[in-house]
């Protein structure tokens, strides 16, 4: 009998191959997460090949420095040739649930700086539409109760109840000062209509839908293998 990989085991998987995508002598857009964890772990390995990283969080920047990986400014930087980060759900055209570790903003910021976004995720991201993950949306403090509202009254045909992320019993507070929503119940049919309308409304500072910046790739893992999808 084949033994399972674990999850983790998964994880690992997706962030060496990643390395694939690493051109030598460049600067890399890095995500956030546990699966980027392994990213950046196997990133060490040729990490003289590379000229550094920009970083989605302070949690990935404390960690490329730990490994001795050069971290740079994204204002320093006019653009990359890749950025590499995981997901919460991805659907079948690299439509993408991000945010789950409260660095949606950043990471959006990172991913328009690149030519191309490769995903990499375990086989439980993967998703026939949008919203089983609850739905992270970065908020100004005062705008919260409102942007609460308009999810519950509906918004491109569907509905959802948002919570206030909290942490120790206080509202989490994110790398920008900001809180989040996490929005539960959600059937995202057209993320792109769905990212552009939830973006407009006052007080949003970032929704977690990348359709906008959605993947070009998605490095998969399975238990046959690592599957490469292209969008």
């Amino acid at each position: 009998m084949t033994q399972q990989v674990s999850q983790s085991g998964l994880k690992q998987q997706v962030g060496r191959a990643a390395l694939d995508y690493v051109e030598a002598g460049q600067i890399i857009g890095v995500g956030t997460g546990s699966t980027v964890n392994c990213f950046i772990d196997a990133l060490a390995t040729i990490k003289a090949r590379v000229r550094g990283a920009v970083s989605s969080s302070e949690a990935s920047t404390a960690r490329l420095k730990a490994l001795g990986i050069p971290v740079f400014d994204c204002a320093e930087i006019d653009a990359l040739s890749v950025y590499i980060d995981g997901a919460d759900e991805i659907d079948p055209h690299g439509c993408m649930i991000k945010g789950g570790g409260a660095a949606l903003t950043r990471e959006k910021i990172v991913a328009a700086h690149a030519a191309r976004f490769i995903c990499i995720a375990d086989e439980s991201k993967r998703v026939e539409v949008l919203g089983r993950f609850p739905l992270p949306v970065e908020v100004i403090p005062m705008a919260a109760r409102y942007v609460a509202r308009r999810f519950a009254a509906g918004v491109c045909g569907t509905r959802g109840d948002a919570i206030l992320r909290l942490r120790d019993g206080k509202p989490l507070i994110t790398d920008n000062g900001q809180h989040i929503l996490d929005v539960r119940g959600l059937h995202i049919a057209d993320p792109l209509t769905f990212e552009r309308e939830v973006s407009q409304w006052p007080g949003v500072v970032t929704v977690g839908v990348f359709a906008l910046q959605k993947a070009a790739v998605c490095l998969l893992g399975t238990q046959g293998g690592v599957r490469t999808l292209s969008f």
